[in-house]
């Protein structure tokens, strides 16, 4: 009797045994089971501390400021003056210029607009006299012109549609 008392608590430890396995398992298997971030747009950049979408976010509070050209802020911005002071609150150097702050990014092509990335507009028979700041979903903001204050206009608008001449991206 003795030996088959052993025998039946060799059988009761590996059942225990083999429940903490699968116990251990089960608990391992459910941690991986997370929901993965969502993919991204690409209208979008990845993180918040972005230079690009720091200036993003700094334009749009300038929504609403009044034009005036030569105009680098902080009460009254022209389009370069705007895209400067954006972008210097976020940490980036660039010219109060559009001539100057083309030579200071790098083309890209439309397919790859992020929000951040620098827009340029031929206007008045001038090439790449205007410029303002993608926000992403179609939008961006610009302070268009005198008597007019820095607001958010679509790119799909017919006008800024036909006079787009550059997408830049300065970071």
């Amino acid at each position: 009797m003795a030996g088959l008392h052993i025998a039946c608590g060799n059988i009761l430890s590996v059942k225990a045994l083999i429940l903490i396995l699968a116990s251990a398992a089960a608990l391992a298997l459910a941690s991986c089971a997370t929901t993965p971030p969502p993919a991204s747009s690409g209208s979008t950049r990845p993180t918040a501390a972005d230079p690009a979408d720091l200036a993003a976010a700094q334009a749009t509070k300038l929504v609403g400021k009044p034009y005036k050209y030569g105009g680098a802020g902080p009460t009254a911005f022209d389009c370069s003056g705007l895209v400067q002071y954006s972008f210097r609150h976020a940490g980036v150097t660039l010219p109060h210029n559009t001539v100057k702050q083309r030579a200071a990014s790098r083309l890209i092509g439309v397919a790859e607009l992020q929000r951040g990335d620098l827009l340029f507009f031929d206007q008045e028979g001038k090439k790449n006299s205007h410029v303002g700041i993608y926000l992403g979903n179609g939008k961006f903001v610009h302070a268009p012109s005198s008597g007019k204050s820095v607001r958010s206009d679509l790119l799909s608008n017919p006008y800024w549609k036909k006079h787009l001449s550059e997408v830049r991206r300065a970071v």
